[in-house]
């Protein structure tokens, strides 16, 4: 087995005719922040528009990995590739995915048409990592068809996968009925499907009219509400083309349109997440930070003064 090239634009075209260790090692460069990650995405990005990237977000526990395998197996039976990237929660002492080793799609482990890719967090909040837009980027110039993002499951704040994909399903299941208002304040703002997942179970009736009640105060913008039993083999297929069918509803244009304000929207929050681990770091290993840090609990220096020096010493300031 021949090694893979350092060179960056050498990788990317590996990448491009889809061999699989130049996409995992693609995605490493990325998620590790290797110098060389720049050129590999500078290389990949004028490529990057052509697969269908759907998101599946919702709270912990509601069957969010049971129906993206459910979605992988109906891509498949569908004669269609599909790369998928699983964000998981990260370990507070390797920033790993703690659930990264879990076995996932196993079914799926000698299927060419198939790429897993798990990540961990790193404590970003909105339920998907840093890194996940570049590592969607990199499976859609590898040539898969639909790209699959599955978020961490933090609840409200799950929201974020919104920016870096096409069409969002939401999974709700029986018995979350009361945080449903609740839940409308946050992520049940951005679905264009609800996947009404383990409806075998009792109460899906009342949970079915509280969610009908709940995405229906605006008809216009209301989600498709779809109803799942993967256990059963039901309603996969459906959450598959309504997904389908809110993506081609948006147009060539509104997907056009919504991958812009995504991506200005991903761009925003990294580089304030950039910002603010910089800041940290000088706050803690700065000397004159760590002095004036100390005047302010002193209250010999305003924390306005301090928010200047930190962005002075951290390269911010104007």
């Amino acid at each position: 087995m021949s090694a893979l090239p350092a060179d960056p634009a050498a990788l990317a075209e590996l990448v491009r005719s889809g061999d699989r260790r130049a996409v995992a090692r693609a995605i490493s460069r990325i998620e590790d922040e290797d110098p060389a990650a720049e050129g590999i995405v500078a290389a990949l990005w004028p490529h990057v528009g052509r697969a269908r990237v759907i998101g599946v977000t919702g709270p912990p526990g509601v069957g969010k990995s049971t129906l993206v395998g459910a979605l992988v197996s109906e891509v498949r039976r569908r004669g269609e590739t599909v790369g998928v990237v699983a964000v998981d929660p990260s370990s507070p002492f390797t920033q790993g995915a703690v659930l990264g080793d879990r076995v996932r799609l196993v079914e799926h482990d000698t299927d060419d048409g198939v790429f897993f890719r798990s990540m961990g967090s790193r404590g970003r909040l909105g339920g998907v990592a840093e890194a996940t837009a570049l590592a969607v980027a990199v499976l859609d110039c590898a040539g898969f068809d639909v790209v699959l993002v599955e978020t961490v499951g933090a609840g409200q704040s799950d929201i974020r996968v919104a920016d870096l994909v096409d069409v969002v399903v939401l999974a709700l299941q029986p018995g979350s009925g009361d945080s449903v208002q609740a839940i409308k304040a946050g992520v049940m703002e951005i679905p264009d499907v609800v996947a009404l997942t383990k409806s075998d179970l009792p109460g899906v009736d009342a949970f079915r009219g509280e969610l009908r009640l709940a995405l229906g105060i605006d008809p216009e913008r209301a989600p498709l509400l779809v109803e799942v039993s993967v256990p059963n083999g039901t309603g996969v297929a459906e959450v598959l083309d309504a997904a389908e069918r809110a993506r081609a509803g948006l147009g060539d244009d509104g997907v056009r349109a919504r991958r812009r304000a995504g991506r200005l929207n991903e761009a925003v929050q990294t580089a304030a997440a950039r910002a603010a681990a910089r800041a940290d770091r000088v706050l803690r290993s700065d000397p004159e930070v760590v002095a004036a840090a100390e005047r302010l609990e002193r209250g010999e220096l305003d924390p306005l003064a301090l928010v200047r020096l930190i962005e002075a010493r951290s390269g911010e300031a104007p």
